[in-house]
């Protein structure tokens, strides 16, 4: 008996430190297969888009910045740069490329070589269809740790073009008036800064074989 109390403190130890290590990757990571909003930290307006196409350009469907914290078009939904490499529940890492699609439209964030309609910068728009698009639809997350974490304001830089996802202000008139211009820029700054807000966040797993891919 003297023995087996001995070992029981050594267990309970070793289940403990499995566990902290099980949740390494912190509770306020952001993981695939998450729903949510993303807030431009400089111009307090979230990304989103809708069934209104662009009339110049490429003429495909416009993403825009909105100020209502309410708005149903502003949820995009992280995927990974392939189907099955970004399964669900697993944290996003610093550095790590990731698809965002719009849940209400299917189409994923884009950015292609047309300047944009009112600053002239890369046109950023939403592209495909049921998720699928093409090679442009791929962004970095840049972020100083490990993990994409909640609280962090992090920057999205498009593979294709080196672009960084921004925003610097300018206002659309009819039919979406009020709503600001989202572009790409070609320089790292404090226009594109985004944070994760309302949302739906899937668990990180312990044990990521255990979900289903996206």
């Amino acid at each position: 008996m003297r023995g087996g109390c001995r070992l029981f403190p050594l267990l309970l130890l070793s289940l403990l430190r499995g566990l902290c290590h099980g949740r390494e990757p912190a509770p306020g990571a952001v993981t695939c297969g998450s729903v949510l909003k993303l807030l431009n930290t400089r111009h307090s307006v979230r990304l989103h888009s809708h069934e209104v196409k662009y009339g110049s350009g490429s003429g495909q469907q416009s993403v825009t910045g909105v100020e209502a914290s309410d708005d149903a078009n502003s949820y995009w939904r992280i995927r990974g740069k392939s189907d099955g490499s970004c399964q669900r529940g697993t944290p996003v890492k610093c550095g790590q490329a990731i698809r965002l699609t719009h849940v209400n439209t299917g189409k994923n964030l884009h950015t292609h070589h047309f300047p944009s309609p009112l600053s002239n910068n890369q046109e950023v728009s939403a592209f495909g269809d049921d998720g699928e698009g093409d090679d442009l639809d791929i962004w970095i997350v840049q972020c100083s740790g490990t993990y994409w974490e909640r609280e962090d304001a992090v920057r999205f830089k498009h593979v294709g073009t080196e672009v960084f996802l921004s925003i610097t202000g300018e206002q659309y008139g009819h039919p979406i008036r009020g709503q600001r211009e989202v572009h790409g820029m070609p320089t790292a700054n404090h226009h594109n800064y985004w944070k994760a807000m309302e949302g739906v966040f899937i668990k990180p797993s312990m044990d990521p074989a255990k979900h289903d891919e996206l």
